[in-house]
């Protein structure tokens, strides 16, 4: 399931949100990695991102977190979570834990470009 990602970086606060375009509000968030929010939606499905301190987070350069080609790719299956973080298609973060969250089986993609 591809859909269209609206991402924003803030370097005075040195925040990092990424939202699917045409969602409103979320039933739940959980810190799937030190500091990398995901939020869900009512139907458990991914909702928006957030990356507070997110240079640091993520190991990576302001210059590079303020690119507008942002790809957030998320598979789950009923064990493990996967999530990984692209700016022009390189990828800046990826994470593996524990599918805790209820997310049913999916392969999801917010893309900027979509």
């Amino acid at each position: 399931m591809k859909k269209r990602l609206i991402s924003s970086y803030d370097e005075v606060n040195d925040t990092f949100v990424g939202k699917v375009d045409g969602e409103n509000g979320y039933c739940a968030d959980y810190d799937i990695s030190n500091g990398v929010f995901l939020g869900i939606d009512g139907n458990n499905f991914p909702s928006f991102v957030l990356v507070n301190n997110a240079s640091e987070v993520l190991n990576t350069p302001k210059q590079i977190l303020e690119n507008s080609n942002v790809k957030i790719n998320i598979v789950c299956d009923s064990i493990c979570l996967y999530f990984n973080i692209f700016i022009e298609d390189l990828r800046i973060c990826s994470i593996k834990c524990k599918n805790s969250y209820g997310i049913a089986n999916i392969n999801f993609e917010m893309d900027s470009n979509h």
